[in-house]
């Protein structure tokens, strides 16, 4: 097991994209302290740390205490800056689909690390997949020269809908992270600010095409649906008999709030009760105003 001063000198061979300090010393707060861990960015520029939650501050490093300078040291690069990081992500909708198939594609691939879950796409929040896109933002923050793919084993991984697909698009381009489809007519390697700006760019026309044609099956159905006499809405509460003999009732003198006693609501969710008075007032002064008409 690696003491506590093994994973902080492998930590301090870089500059600290958070606090800024240079390589060679420890973390800082904005108080002016040594930190009691390093920051998150900064111990993932070394992978054998990259999976753990925190790494802390020596106590030879003097955590709590205030910060002075370390000695300086020639900051390491991040493994060769040209070899991208591969940030993999697998799903399959039901307990019954085979997983394995992708995961095995997205190891051979050079992902490290591959988040997997097993949920349906009608599902909003997907956790697995909200950690890979954050450990690939996180990433790419510590290190902006460095290409970081999201790669999944086809298109479909993402999102069936083409709103969804261009949300994704959407978050990909503004971290500056580039998506990578392994299988599928799309297959390939796309960077949102280069030559993989048509895939994004088709991703929106497939998200504006979808929401015309929702629209325009919107429009038809309501169409027939008139057509066939139905005109969509909540089901009236009173029909046209007990709107007339509400009307008869309410011409021989009696009051309104008797007369919304005497009327029985017979379908809906409120079959069996009376309607309001207002309801009453409402169906009387309908009647009032087609007789003026």
């Amino acid at each position: 097991m690696p003491q506590p001063a093994e994973p902080a000198t492998a930590v301090e061979q870089f500059d600290c994209p958070t606090c800024r300090v240079p390589a060679g010393s420890t973390c800082r707060t904005r108080g002016g302290k040594v930190a009691p861990k390093y920051h998150t960015p900064r111990f993932l520029l070394v992978p054998r740390l990259r999976a753990e939650l925190e790494v802390k501050t020596p106590a030879d490093r003097g955590p709590g205490r205030a910060w002075e300078m370390g000695p300086a040291v020639d900051a390491a690069l991040p493994e060769a800056v040209t070899k991208p990081t591969r940030v993999g992500y697998a799903r399959c909708s039901t307990a019954q689909q085979e997983l394995q198939s992708q995961l095995d594609a997205l190891a051979k691939a050079g992902c490290d690390p591959v988040f997997s879950e097993r949920i349906s796409t009608r599902i909003k929040v997907r956790p697995e997949f909200v950690k890979a896109m954050n450990f690939a933002r996180t990433i790419k923050k510590a290190v902006p020269r460095k290409r970081v793919i999201l790669t999944v084993h086809e298109m479909k991984r993402l999102g069936r809908g083409a709103a969804e697909l261009l949300a994704v698009a959407e978050d990909l381009r503004h971290h500056d992270l580039e998506l990578e489809l392994l299988t599928g007519p799309l297959q390939g390697v796309y960077d949102p600010s280069g030559h993989g700006a048509a895939l994004f760019a088709f991703f929106a026309g497939m998200a504006e095409a979808e929401r015309e044609y929702v629209r325009e099956k919107s429009l038809e159905g309501q169409t027939s649906a008139r057509e066939r006499g139905r005109y969509g809405g909540r089901p009236k509460v009173v029909d046209d008999d007990m709107a007339a003999y509400a009307r008869s009732l309410r011409t021989n003198g009696v009051p309104v709030p008797q007369i919304a006693q005497k009327l029985v609501i017979t379908s809906g969710k409120n079959k069996g009760e009376h309607p309001s008075v207002a309801t009453v007032y409402r169906i009387l002064a309908e009647e009032a105003a087609d007789g003026t008409e």
